[in-house]
C-alpha cells in the first residue's frame, strides 16, 4: 500500500488544519473542524466558521466570511476588488457565504455578492449578484436553477 505522499497539515487550532503548502494571510478567525487543502490563499482578515472544508487551490480574497458547515470547491476564486487593480482597501466589496451553502469547483464569485443559507452555485459558475436562500444557481453568469430540496432529492 502506497504511502500519502501529500503536504503535511498544519494547525490552525487544536481542530482545524490547513495542508501545506498553502498561504493564510493575518488576521485569520477560524472556527473549529475546518479543513484547508493543499494550494490555497487564504486572504487577510477572512473569517471561517465551524465544519467548513475548502478544496485545493481555492482563492479566497481578504476580508471574506464563510460561515459555519460550508463546502468549497477546488480551483474557486473569491474576489473582492471591483476595479482591479486598486489597491485601495476602500473600494473593495467583501463576499458573504451564509452557513450550509456549498460552492461548486471552478467557480468565481465577484465581489460583494453574498451566497444564502443553504444555497448552491454550480461548478464553473461565475457569480455576479447574490444568491437567495435556499436556491441552486449555475452558469455564466449564474441564475436561478432549482431549489435546495430538488438538487437533495437528485443528489440522492
Amino acid at each position: 500500500m502506497q504511502e500519502d505522499i501529500g503536504g503535511k497539515p498544519v494547525p490552525l487550532n487544536s481542530t482545524s488544519k490547513a495542508y501545506e503548502p498553502c498561504y493564510i494571510g493575518k488576521g485569520l478567525i477560524v472556527g473549529n473542524d475546518i479543513v484547508i487543502g493543499a494550494m490555497c490563499h487564504i486572504g487577510r482578515s477572512v473569517e471561517i466558521g465551524n465544519g467548513t472544508r475548502i478544496q485545493g487551490s481555492t482563492y479566497i480574497s481578504d476580508c471574506t466570511k464563510i460561515e459555519s458547515n460550508v463546502f468549497i470547491g477546488p480551483n474557486s476564486t473569491i474576489l473582492n476588488d471591483k476595479y482591479p487593480p486598486s489597491g485601495d482597501k476602500d473600494k473593495w466589496s467583501s463576499v458573504t457565504i451564509r452557513e450550509k451553502a456549498i460552492i461548486g469547483g471552478g467557480t468565481t464569485i465577484l465581489p460583494g455578492v453574498t451566497i444564502g443559507v443553504n444555497a448552491v452555485l454550480g461548478a464553473g459558475s461565475v457569480l455576479t449578484k447574490s444568491i437567495p436562500d435556499g436556491e441552486v444557481w449555475k452558469g455564466n453568469p449564474a441564475s436561478f436553477h432549482m431549489q435546495r430540496n430538488e438538487y437533495e432529492e437528485r443528489r440522492g
